[in-house]
């Protein structure tokens, strides 16, 4: 795979022929040049943020509530539409999707995946 492939869109005039040359990011339409290396720490950045079903940011301590009927397993009873999540604690290193850890009450200690969870204010 070529760079011209991976290469990022030109963050002044929307580019897709921005080029690498070295440690910069060349664009030969506006001639605009920019790091590569805060391209990365900027996708970094975004990789890390956690956010809810409706795409707000979520954070250590928050209160959440559950959006959908979630099965849990082992269990024959599931946690309901509603359900409200108080200190969660937030995963950023998870392989299987479930970045959130909490206690839920009537089921203990769990991980849910953000995609589930609505953040109350």
């Amino acid at each position: 795979m070529t760079s011209e492939q991976t290469a990022p869109l030109c963050p002044q005039c929307r580019s897709p022929y921005a080029y690498r040359d070295g440690s910069l990011w060349i664009c030969p339409e506006c001639a605009h040049e920019w790091s590569a290396l805060a391209e990365e720490t900027q996708r970094t950045e975004e990789d890390t943020t956690i956010k809810d079903a409706h795409g707000n940011e979520l954070q250590d301590g928050d209160t959440v509530s559950i959006i959908k009927d979630l099965k849990v397993k082992g269990s024959s009873s599931s946690i309901k539409v509603g359900t409200k999540i108080k200190s969660i604690r937030l995963i950023t290193d998870s392989t299987d999707g479930h970045n959130i850890s909490c206690k839920v009450d009537g089921f203990g200690a769990m991980n849910i995946k953000s995609e589930f969870v609505k953040k109350i204010s």
